[in-house]
């Protein structure tokens, strides 16, 4: 990502964005999540820790595409997920480009897509909350990391599939017993993530140079069809959210809401951040809410957009949810965005965050017997 464009949206692709809106509106209208269960999401520090062979320090390293470095992060994703979420399912979506700064050769971009749907549904009946970061780093300057850009975004995604994994079994199990085997929006709801590959510019940031494999999978998806009969179109159409995680992990970060037909998903984060905050759950202490506009109102939302993976999806009419602060973190784009430069407390709480709003978006609620929704603040 990086700078501000016009947003020259189609009259169709408005129209088709404010449908998935009112879709999404009249059907996702889970219960907050009590007091109780926030206080319940915790995690493993050392999965955070920069030099502990968790989540993230594996991920702390060069991922330029077509460089050992890459492949070592896609092997890291693979093995957590064969190895401690074996109910997901992993699956490729490879393309090749030239690049300005690689002349006549294809290099290679490899997406990975990985979800978890409830064990009735078949091909096209699942919606996803889709998860999405990129995992490449920049080919400049040489040895640029990328800790904020995205390593630490893919280590909050990998946690929060781990949490919500074993809720999604047992809503799963308790609705088979039941024998409420879907056929309806809110049942058959599902996780996909989305790490990307190929989001940074070779050279210099241009339509081509740049979203190497959010503009193949975009493209391909769009061209797909859903079985005869499915509820949803093609794959593009499946997807509730897209909600993409970027540049986090340094301290002070302002989020704001960019797009006001997904300001609703916005101010549940902030919510839960406000809440979380209350609570005395969250460790940082910023000068400001990481996410400090759900107040904001219509006459506000401009018509530009900011450049990063959502582009090809949005384009398409896919929701979306941009967590992505603004301005950027002083490190963007310099060799101080390392492990060293981000700030611990912030990571956590993003996790935190994150972890949240993944639960109140499945409803992860309705497993509690006898819970009644907080007040709506």
């Amino acid at each position: 990502m990086t700078r501000h464009l016009p947003l020259f949206a189609t009259s169709q692709h408005l129209l088709c964005a404010l449908i998935l809106h009112l879709l999404i509106v009249t059907t996702v209208a889970y219960q907050k999540l009590s007091d109780d269960f926030l206080k319940n999401i915790t995690f493993n520090d050392a999965d955070f820790d920069i030099h502990n062979a968790g989540l993230l320090a594996p991920l702390l390293i060069t991922r330029v595409p077509g460089t050992p470095g890459q492949v070592a992060a896609q092997q890291h994703f693979v093995n957590f997920f064969q190895k401690e979420l074996p109910k997901w399912t992993i699956e490729w979506q490879n393309s090749t480009s030239t690049t300005p700064a690689t002349g006549d050769e294809q290099l290679p971009f490899a997406n990975l897509i990985i979800k978890r749907e409830p064990p009735w549904t078949k091909p096209g009946q699942a919606n996803y909350l889709t998860l999405v970061a990129h995992y490449d780093s920049k080919i400049s300057p040489k040895g640029f990391i990328g800790a904020t850009d995205s390593a630490v975004p893919c280590a909050i995604i990998m946690n929060t599939a781990r949490f919500v994994d074993k809720y999604m079994t047992q809503m799963h199990d308790e609705m088979v017993a039941l024998g409420e085997l879907g056929g309806t929006v809110p049942m058959d709801m599902g996780v996909q993530i989305l790490l990307l590959d190929g989001e940074e510019a070779f050279v210099t940031w241009t339509a081509t140079d740049s979203l190497y494999g959010a503009r193949s999978l975009a493209e391909e998806w769009e061209g797909m069809r859903n079985p005869a009969m499915s509820t949803y179109r093609d794959p593009l159409s499946q997807i509730s959210m897209f909600v993409l995680l970027d540049l986090l992990g340094s301290k002070d970060p302002h989020v704001p809401s960019y797009f006001q037909s997904t300001h609703w998903a916005y101010q549940g984060m902030a919510s839960i951040e406000e809440r979380m905050r209350k609570l005395e759950l969250l460790e940082s202490s910023p000068k400001s809410p990481f996410l400090p506009d759900a107040g904001k109102l219509p006459i506000q939302f401009s018509r530009g957009y900011m450049q990063d993976d959502h582009v090809p999806f949005m384009q398409r009419g896919v929701p979306t949810l941009h967590i992505i602060p603004s301005p950027f973190p002083g490190v963007w784009h310099r060799m101080e965005d390392d492990g060293d430069h981000l700030d611990s407390p912030t990571v956590r709480d993003w996790a935190r965050i994150v972890t949240a709003f993944a639960l109140e978006w499945l409803d992860m609620m309705e497993l509690v017997p006898g819970a009644t929704s907080p007040p709506v603040s």
